[in-house]
């Protein structure tokens, strides 16, 4: 059995997911196909990576590998693309977020193309993506379940105590993860106690510079040059011994989300035993349950986020519950095992018998 995932480039959830579901499919040869790659590096992958937009070397990729499935993620163009470079195997079609709007529009146009093509469709446990592939596709075959972690490799980490508290942010520095909304929340908490430090993980070649430049200047103005660290492309492998660090802290992540399918960054915390604090944007809501394994505000009421912020840092005994409980929630719900018998599955249920 051989499956090759693609995607356009190795960045975000989805080359998390990739090299996590790499080590969930035990049995299945996974391969890996981005278009292009903007990093110093590629995550490890475990399993062979090509990287590649040119038809000749995809239709040699493809023949060479005789897989019997392409998953593809968001590009759909690239069903048609593949059968006429010569791929006669099944295709999944993957949507694992975006803006709701967006993807809403972007699959409305893709209806012609996803009917015709797509075997199945995967997802994740998003609200909106699970109403959209029913309405849209009511009679192709969908698969929706949680992705996977590996969390072993986000295991806690005893390391020496950080004097101030960390609060810290993933994403990139566009709209629709809303940096805005964590400066301003930022802010505030800095207001509160000034030693309060602002860690912001995120991937500069995926954002614009007039939007880098709005970003620096909104920083100036709220006079956090000095409580802010950027952290550029830090790899997966060291995020362990930063949510460590944070939790450890008293500090938090803090998503401020418009939308999001299915992020990894809430489960990566989680599994440190880093608290999350996150608006309600769809996809989060299989991880985070409120008091319970996390902490939702109300996306735009800043004083909301200060106050669940202050409850999560000061509240010890509440703090402690949600570390604990959501480290068990991400190993039960968001297993490699659950995972890969979810997966094969839905193989066998597309007649791909392989996948014993």
């Amino acid at each position: 059995m051989k499956i090759l995932f693609v995607f356009y480039l190795p960045s975000g959830g989805i080359e998390t997911l990739n090299c996590h579901r790499q080590v969930a499919l035990k049995g299945i040869q996974c391969e890996f196909l981005y278009y292009r790659n903007e990093k110093k590096y590629i995550n490890d992958h475990q399993a062979r990576v090509y990287i590649t937009n040119e038809d000749r070397k995809i239709k040699n990729i493809l023949s060479n590998g005789k897989f019997d499935v392409v998953v593809v993620a968001s590009d759909y163009l690239a069903m048609p693309r593949f059968r006429k470079l010569g791929f006669k195997g099944k295709f999944i079609y993957e949507l694992q977020g975006g803006a709701k709007d967006q993807a809403t529009d972007i699959l409305k146009q893709a209806k012609p193309i996803i009917t015709r093509y797509a075997d199945g469709l995967l997802y994740p446990r998003t609200p909106y993506i699970t109403d959209l592939f029913k309405d849209l596709f009511p009679y192709t075959p969908r698969f929706g379940f949680n992705n996977c972690i590996d969390s072993t490799k986000y295991a806690y980490k005893k390391l020496p105590l950080h004097p101030n508290p960390i609060v810290a942010w993933i994403g990139r520095i566009e709209d629709n993860k809303n940096w805005k909304e964590f400066l301003l929340i930022g802010k505030k908490l800095v207001d509160d106690n000034p030693n309060t430090e602002l860690y912001m993980f995120e991937d500069p070649t995926l954002s614009k510079p007039e939007e880098r430049e709005r970003f620096e200047t909104m920083k100036k103005k709220l006079n956090l040059n000095k409580n802010i660290s950027l952290y550029a492309n830090v790899p997966n492998n060291d995020m362990s011994n930063h949510f460590s660090r944070i939790g450890d802290s008293g500090g938090f992540l803090c998503i401020t989300s418009k939308a999001e399918g299915a992020p990894y960054s809430p489960l990566e915390a989680m599994s440190s035993r880093c608290p999350v604090l996150t608006t309600d944007c769809y996809g989060v809501r299989p991880a985070v349950i409120h008091n319970q394994t996390g902490k939702y505000y109300k996306i735009g009421l800043i004083n909301d986020a200060l106050t669940q912020a202050k409850d999560l840092m000061t509240n010890s005994t509440l703090r402690e519950q949600i570390r604990k409980n959501a480290l068990k929630h991400v190993e039960t719900n968001f297993s490699l095992d659950r995972y890969s018998m979810n997966f094969k599955i839905m193989l066998n249920a597309l007649g791909i018998d392989k996948a014993q």
